[in-house]
């Protein structure tokens, strides 16, 4: 019972900064069309494609870097790569805003990426703190800071950017910079001294790190389902904008409040839902349920010509958020402790892989077909390819949702196993 407050403490520090990375593309938002002209002295129009290659630069550093740190967390622990992560991304949002020329802002945007990437250090914390049946919804913390993140960060963004188009980026200095002080003193070690691996080059990178996991036959099809996933998923940061524009005539404020109303649905959901229908359904069941609401929203939304139908689905768009955590958890039980890094930043490289694939796909189709003369207008097209994605990830994932109680059940009676030292 001691250890209980510090373990509050450092999972109150690690959805701080997981919030923290999660508000940085929101924070961002409001003023980064006033940032880019004023750097560039070209109109929002132009300025906007520099804005859509800091986005590329940022999701190819996170896809890169994302075992890199999940790596060295194996090696040396999670506290200092969190730390050290975390006072980087403070002094990341300073260059930002002391920003004197385009190409500062780029190298600010890569470093945003390698340092966002706290992601897998962060999930490995949580799975070194969990049992494995609690892993699926403890990731729902990681989640439930996005959600918080992505509400926060264009609020703080919008009302800051009223005193400059930098007073955002000192204000997320500040945060991050508290939230170091705050980790320093409250955040133990868990990677036990057994657990700790090797550092290896060849596997802190996303192409080595894969070939090492996809060893393991049952996480590379996961991992392969979860990839499809993310890229149907990112849909929603690709086109919402464009699509609820293009469809519904929605301004910048409605836009900006679905996107709230969607915030606190994940929040609720991977924070809260999760951890109720665990312990009831189990974890494969949840995919289940995730993976079906995502078709559900994206078969509606494609067809939708009415703004009322958008929020009529969020409830299914955001109940689909409960898959993210459940494809963290089936694989994290799959992997030893000591490989628990490894494998989430394999995950974050997933996602940075996504984010790079989906914004492309899914715009370039929407601008096929809601460009003059084109000979079928059909604005709801991202979306079907997202629920053709979504279908296949089903499909690939659907033998582990049938096993998912009975391998559960194996490994909670089979007697444990220790790490071998690489």
């Amino acid at each position: 019972m001691p250890g209980r407050p510090k373990r509050s403490n450092a999972l109150i520090f690690i959805f701080i900064t997981l919030t923290i990375n999660a508000m940085g593309i929101g924070l961002m938002m409001p003023v980064m069309p006033s940032l880019l002209t004023e750097l560039t002295s070209l109109p929002v129009g132009e300025a906007a494609l520099w804005g859509g290659w800091l986005s590329v630069v940022f999701a190819l550093m996170q896809f890169l870097f994302g075992p890199t740190l999940g790596s060295l967390s194996d090696r040396f622990g999670r506290r200092p790569v969190l730390l050290i992560s975390t006072l980087t991304v403070a002094a990341d949002y300073l260059l930002i805003a002391l920003s004197w020329n385009l190409a500062v802002l780029f190298i600010a945007r890569m470093i945003s990426g390698i340092a966002g990437a706290t992601y897998s250090a962060g999930a490995a914390y949580i799975a070194d703190i969990s049992e494995k049946e609690d892993r699926a919804k403890n990731f729902g913390l990681l989640g439930a800071a996005f959600g918080v993140g992505f509400v926060l960060g264009p609020v703080i963004g919008g009302l800051l950017g009223e005193y400059g188009s930098r007073a955002p980026f000192y204000a997320g200095a500040t945060l991050s910079f508290v939230n170091f002080l705050f980790g320093y003193f409250v955040l133990p070690e868990t990677l036990k001294p057994e657990n700790q691996r090797a550092f290896n080059w060849k596997r802190a990178n996303p192409f080595g790190a894969l070939k090492h996991i996809s060893s393991n036959k049952e996480v590379r099809v996961l991992l392969l389902a979860l990839l499809l996933f993310d890229i149907a998923h990112y849909v929603y940061p690709a086109v919402w904008s464009y699509f609820t524009a293009e469809v519904f005539a929605w301004t910048p404020a409605d836009i900006g409040l679905s996107l709230a109303v969607v915030g606190f649905g994940y929040a609720f959901v991977q924070g809260y839902l999760i951890r109720v229908l665990d312990r009831r359904i189990g974890t494969g069941a949840i995919l289940m349920i995730g993976l079906t609401c995502n078709l559900v929203a994206f078969v509606a939304l494609s067809v939708a010509e009415s703004g009322w139908v958008a929020y009529a689905f969020i409830g299914f768009a955001v109940t689909g958020a409960l898959a993210t955590p459940a494809f963290t958890g089936l694989m994290s039980n799959r992997v030893p402790d000591n490989a628990q890094g490894e494998l989430q930043g394999l995950i974050a490289s997933a996602a940075g892989l996504a984010m790079i694939i989906s914004p492309f796909v899914m715009t370039q189709s929407f601008s096929f077909f809601t460009r003059d003369g084109t000979d079928l207008y059909f604005p709801g097209i991202p979306f079907v390819i997202a629920a053709v994605l979504i279908s296949l990830s089903g499909l690939i994932a659907l033998p582990f949702l049938k096993n998912q109680r009975i391998a559960l059940a194996n490994t909670q009676t089979a007697p444990s196993q220790t790490p071998v030292k690489e």
